[in-house]
């Protein structure tokens, strides 16, 4: 608005009252009326309003507001800011219902809502304004119908909260089943792999191991083979081993008993042939001598060996 508009505007206050009547206003001129906060008293009537602006409400300076005889189908949520209003004039309008936020102007003693298609309900809290007292008991009833409905709003939105978050709830449990599903199948995705894996490398290890077979049985029968070998020949050995130690012993034995007959023929024949026949120790073994030779020749073996020694003397 002009500043010119503005001085217009400071021509219409008288007092603490600023008259906007019969403007043929089809807006608020909030801003120019926040200029003047202590014209707490503003009258809009017999203009053409259908809505007012959200920014009306930040003239939380008014006490007294006439808006009768408008167009209004509306009023802004943001009421509730006008927390100064003691007296409200809304007649003639085409106001059906009020924004819930209306419950808290809690400084409205006033209120007029005749000739406008209220809903039934507020209708009827309403009532007629008549006079004063008629419209102290609106202001007092509506008051008390918003407050209640405003009570129910909460509980609905309170409700309507709580099933969002049962909602919410059964959607996160249903995601977390999901999460748990896809992370099970992952996990016996992951086992099978390990599976498939294990048995191909069990196939590899019997692959291998087939044909290392023939190879560790061809070691294992040269392993063999050289084992029976070395027990042929041990075996051949001990034997051979045992007879040589026989042999020696015979061999050994042999030569002792030569040795010995040598010894006893030597000391026959010094005790026969010797001077030495008569000394006491030659003597009992010239007897015995004697008597093994008689013995011997009285034996039929013996007397054909001298036989035949004679024979080959003639």
């Amino acid at each position: 608005m002009s500043k010119g508009k503005v001085e217009n505007i400071k021509d219409k206050i008288d007092g603490n009252e600023l008259d906007l009547s019969l403007s043929n206003l089809t807006e608020v001129p909030v801003k120019e009326l926040a200029a003047f906060p202590k014209a707490t008293v503003l009258d809009l009537s017999c203009n053409n309003l259908t809505i007012l602006n959200p920014e009306f409400c930040s003239l939380t300076h008014l006490i007294k507001v006439d808006l009768s005889k408008n167009q209004l189908v509306c009023l802004p949520e943001e009421i509730w800011q006008l927390r100064n209003l003691q007296h409200l004039d809304l007649y003639n309008n085409k106001l059906k219902m009020l924004p819930l936020g209306f419950s808290q102007l809690k400084s409205l003693k006033w209120l007029d809502l005749k000739d406008n298609p209220l809903e039934s309900t507020l209708a009827k809290a309403a009532g007629d304004c008549l006079d004063e007292k008629q419209c102290k008991q609106c202001a007092s009833r509506v008051l008390q119908h918003m407050k209640v409905l405003q009570e129910e709003a909460e509980k609905e939105r309170e409700l309507k909260l709580l099933k969002e978050r049962e909602r919410e709830k059964k959607k996160e449990a249903k995601q977390r089943e999901k999460e748990a599903r896809e992370k099970e199948a992952q996990k016996k995705k992951k086992a099978e792999e390990k599976e498939r894996k294990r048995k191909e490398y069990q196939a590899q290890m019997a692959a291998l191991a087939a044909q290392e077979q023939p190879k560790k049985k061809k070691e294992e029968k040269k392993k063999r083979a050289a084992q029976n070998q070395g027990k042929k020949t041990a075996s051949a050995s001990v034997p051979k081993a045992k007879r040589s130690i026989c042999s020696l012993f015979f061999s050994l034995l042999l030569k002792l008993l030569l040795l010995l007959i040598v010894g006893v023929a030597s000391v026959i024949a010094v005790c026969q042939l010797t001077e030495l026949r008569k000394e006491a120790f030659c003597v009992p073994l010239n007897v015995h001598f004697e008597e093994t030779v008689r013995w011997a020749q009285g034996l039929e073996v013996v007397q054909q060996v001298i036989q035949k020694v004679s024979e080959l003397r003639t």
